[in-house]
């Protein structure tokens, strides 16, 4: 029984991180689709060309200024603007502490958005880049309704723009930034005022039309939010809303509305997101547009007073506490109980209070790789009861397993005689086959959490643990923490105890190999927490046999000799 089970045990290990590897040997993955920038400078700033006055629209004469009087917000009026009245397309720079944005006066909307704290990974060196760069879909922001010809009009336009701000800072908090679209002959308007915060991520949004009677829709733009596709098999990329209080992460080929309390709808990576966050009655729309291109957006209904629609975009890192803070539940796009083929709510349930405790030592530390041993020590300390029973049990396996093969033998054509007198065994001799088994099944949740927080949370990324690890959420460059996990298993399978035989046991020599092959392509972080664990393990096994164990090898023959008398 207890060979089964650890064959069991072996076989979902290995399918656990064996899963995506093998994926990719058979060809089943594709390769990843990385996406370059534009245009981009040495500095890392993608530069976006204005629009030449020979591409101009007939609908470029249309884009006149209506009277300042009719901006919503009085404060804006009255301030000092920029006013860029030239039938050209403009570029509109925003620049607060956190990242810095780019506009066009062509159809009004956001053409790049770098956050400033958040360098590549590729390089180290460029800023993040949310905005998908030379796509020849929908930018983020473009607001569309059910009149193709209007729709298309509203994107080609150009938009008389008012700024209200140079900078922001702690002395200019807030500044607003407002787009005017005028057609004459219709007398159908469209005002789009964008109020911007300093030390936040959120974007206030605001739509004031005449003339439209049907829905609106604002598009959140293609892969608006998706630095890095990635082929991790933690988590989810791509869509994700929140309607009717739960998840959806379903991206259909076709747009498909997504009925009921929209709360709002994202693109997301493991580590960046935005989001489109209506106030008020409002659908969702994601789409699949190709391999590895996914769209969402919002669709809300025209007021008949005069009441302008309003919603709020979020476009930033995915930092547990910032999220959190927002209040509407974005923070659970951070997924701690995913595990294989959906989330678990017991993973869940332990992962959170493990991730508190991870940064409440950073605090401490301030070096996550540091933080990642002591915070190993701290759960190893706390399973020494288990992991104690679990190696006396397997101890006790061990020194009756001449019996349970002599019994094996003997019954070896009468199962139900076989079980029955295994049973009687384990009974006389006081021992449980499963106990070896049990507190490894107990700890997996605490596992697959730390799994799921080394591999999902932002903070590690780009978090060094010092000499050549100069990055904990990708592979060591070096392969060295790997190798040195590979060599700490097959330690302890030399010091452990064992019930299989000669030739079982030669075939489990090749799982520190396995393991050390699939761990080649973990972060660095994950690692590190497996080799301590391996290491502690090593030293725990060492003081149980030098001290707890010394005096009991002789109890089994004594309750024997007992039991024949």
């Amino acid at each position: 029984m207890e060979k089964r089970l650890v064959f069991f045990l072996i076989l979902s290990a290995a399918i656990v991180f064996g899963y995506e590897y093998a994926l990719k040997g058979l060809g089943l993955l594709p390769p990843p689709t990385i996406s370059e920038p534009v245009g981009a400078g040495p500095d890392g700033v993608t530069s976006v060309p204005s629009t030449g006055s020979g591409s101009q629209s007939s609908t470029a004469a249309t884009a006149k200024a209506p009277e300042p009087s009719s901006a919503p917000h009085s404060d804006a009026a009255k301030a000092p603007s920029v006013r860029m009245e030239s039938v050209t397309a403009e570029t509109v720079e925003i620049e607060t502490d956190l990242y810095r944005a780019k506009f066009t006066s062509r159809g009004a909307v956001l053409t790049s958005w770098e956050l400033k704290r958040y360098r590549s990974s590729s390089d180290g060196k460029a800023l993040v880049q949310l905005v998908r760069q030379g796509s020849k879909f929908a930018d983020p922001l473009t607001v569309t309704i059910d009149d193709a010809a209007l729709a298309k009009e509203f994107r080609e336009s150009i938009y008389r723009v008012e700024k209200d701000f140079a900078t922001l800072d702690q002395e200019h908090p807030t500044g607003h930034v407002t787009f005017y679209y005028t057609n004459p002959s219709s007398g159908i308007r469209l005002e789009k005022q964008l109020t911007f915060h300093a030390g936040s991520y959120m974007v206030d949004i605001s739509l004031t039309s005449t003339g439209l009677t049907g829905p609106v829709k604002v598009e959140l733009g293609t892969n608006f939010g998706v630095v890095e596709w990635g082929e991790g098999f933690i988590g989810s990329v791509g869509t994700v809303s929140l309607i009717d209080d739960k998840i959806d992460t379903d991206a259909p080929e076709a747009e498909t509305e997504r009925k009921g309390a929209l709360a709002w709808t994202a693109l997301q990576d493991k580590y960046f997101i935005s989001a489109l966050i209506p106030k008020g009655s409002a659908s969702a729309w994601p789409k699949k547009q190709g391999e590895k291109l996914v769209s969402t957006g919002v669709r809300m209904a025209i007021d008949p007073s005069p009441a302008p629609l309003m919603l709020q975009l979020f476009a930033g890192p995915k930092e547990f506490d910032l999220l959190k803070s927002l209040h509407i539940r974005l923070e659970d796009t951070i997924d701690f109980g995913w595990f294989m083929f959906g989330s678990w709510d017991i993973v869940r349930t332990v992962a959170k209070p493990i991730f508190y405790v991870l940064r409440w030592i950073n605090e401490y530390t301030h070096n996550f790789g540091l933080t990642i041993i002591l915070l190993t020590v701290g759960i190893k300390l706390l399973f020494v009861p288990l992991q104690y029973k679990s190696y006396s049990s397997m101890k006790q396996m061990q020194t009756i397993q001449p019996k349970v093969a002599a019994l094996q033998e003997k019954f070896k054509d009468d199962r139900d005689r076989l079980n029955r007198e295994l049973i009687k065994l384990y009974r006389d001799h006081r021992v449980n086959p499963v106990g070896g088994c049990l507190p490894m099944v107990l700890q997996m949740p605490v596992f697959v959490s730390l799994f799921n927080i080394l591999y999902m949370t932002i903070d590690l990324r780009q978090a060094p643990l010092g000499l050549w690890i100069t990055d904990l959420s990708v592979q060591d460059p070096y392969y060295i923490l790997p190798i040195i996990m590979g060599l700490s298993m097959m330690i302890m399978q030399k010091i452990q105890p064992t019930t299989m035989d000669p030739a079982q046991a030669k075939v489990m020599l090749a799982l520190p190999a396995l393991m050390t092959f699939l761990f080649i392509n973990f972060p660095a972080g994950l690692v590190l927490y497996w080799l301590t664990n391996n290491v502690l393990s090593i030293a725990q096994q060492f003081v149980t046999d030098r001290f707890f164990m010394k005096n009991r090898s002789s109890a089994p023959s004594t309750e024997e000799s007992g039991n024949q008398k």
